[in-house]
C-alpha cells in the first residue's frame, strides 16, 4: 500500500515513520511512505503556500496552486490514488473507516493549516474529508500519521498475529476485557484463576463477559451497533448481562 502525504511541515512526519509497526511495515515492503513539501510547487519565489482570504476575516488561507501541484505530481508517477483531507469538517474517523481505507492501494493525505485550504481543491480534488475527532488540531499533520497507523495495522502480514487485528476493541463492537502478563502477583493482586486454568471455553467466557461489562460501565452506546452470535448471547444470559444488554439497546440509558 503507498501513501502519500502533502504538508509544508515534513520534519513533522519524520519520527513517527521511524518508529514500532509502521518502521517495519516500510522495511518488509508492506507499505510506502511517500512526504511531499507542498512548499516546493509553489509559484513565486518566497515560495508562499498561504495567503489572505478573500473578503476579510482572521487567519490565511492555503493556496490552491501549491496543492493542486504537488497532486498533479504524485498522480504523473501513480495515478488513481484516493485523496483525503485531514480536515474538523470531515466524517468522523472509526474502526470502520480505517478497514475501508485499508481497502485501498493508494491513499494521499492532504494536510491542512490555518484556516484551511482554499474551497477549490476541496470542491474538485479531495475524494473524501475525515476528521479523527472534535477538536482543532494546529494542522493536519497528526491526523495523518493516526491514518497511517491505523490503517497500516489492518493490512495483511504487518502485526505478528494474524488474528490481533480482528481482536482489539471496536474490532468485535466491544471494548477489549481486561489483560494480564507475569508476574501472577502484583502488590497483593492476582490474576484471574481463569486464565491460569487452560479451559479454553472458560477462558473465551470470561473473556466475553468482562468485555461486556468494560463496555456496559464506559461506552454503552458502542452496544448499539455489536452483534452476538447465539452462543454469545446465551453466555450474557448464564451471566445476568443479557437483560442489562438489551435495556441499553431499546432505551439507550
Amino acid at each position: 500500500m503507498r501513501f502519500d502525504i502533502l504538508t509544508i511541515f515534513p520534519n513533522l512526519l519524520d519520527s513517527p515513520l521511524q518508529e514500532g509497526i509502521i518502521r517495519r511495515a516500510v522495511a518488509a515492503g508492506k507499505i510506502s511512505v511517500n512526504i511531499h513539501d507542498i512548499r516546493e510547487f509553489a509559484l513565486d519565489r518566497h515560495a508562499m503556500t498561504d495567503d489572505r482570504p478573500f473578503g476579510g476575516g482572521e487567519g490565511m488561507v492555503m493556496k490552491p496552486e501549491p496543492i493542486a501541484g504537488a497532486l498533479a505530481a504524485i498522480a504523473a508517477e501513480k495515478p488513481g490514488g484516493r485523496v483525503v483531507f485531514l480536515s474538523p469538517q470531515g466524517g468522523t474517523y472509526t474502526q470502520e473507516t480505517a478497514e475501508r481505507l485499508a481497502g485501498h492501494q493508494h491513499l494521499i493525505l492532504l494536510c491542512g493549516r490555518y484556516e484551511g485550504v482554499d474551497e477549490r481543491i476541496r470542491a474538485n480534488y479531495v475524494d473524501e474529508e475525515i476528521s479523527i475527532g472534535d477538536y482543532i488540531l494546529t494542522g493536519g499533520e497528526l491526523a495523518a500519521m493516526v491514518l497511517v497507523d491505523s490503517v497500516t495495522r489492518l493490512l495483511p502480514g504487518v502485526l505478528g498475529c494474524n488474528d490481533s487485528a480482528g481482536n482489539e476493541t471496536f474490532s468485535s463492537g466491544l471494548l477489549k476485557n481486561p489483560q494480564y502478563t507475569r508476574p501472577r502477583e502484583f502488590e497483593g493482586h492476582p490474576v484471574p484463576e481463569v486464565l491460569l486454568s487452560g479451559d479454553h471455553a472458560a477462558i473465551a467466557e470470561w473473556r466475553l463477559v468482562t468485555a461486556v461489562r468494560q463496555t456496559l460501565a464506559k461506552r454503552p452506546e458502542l452496544l448499539a451497533r455489536t452483534v452476538f452470535s447465539e452462543e454469545e448471547l446465551r453466555l450474557l444470559k448464564k451471566n445476568r448481562l443479557l437483560a442489562a444488554v438489551e435495556k441499553y439497546r431499546h432505551t439507550g440509558r
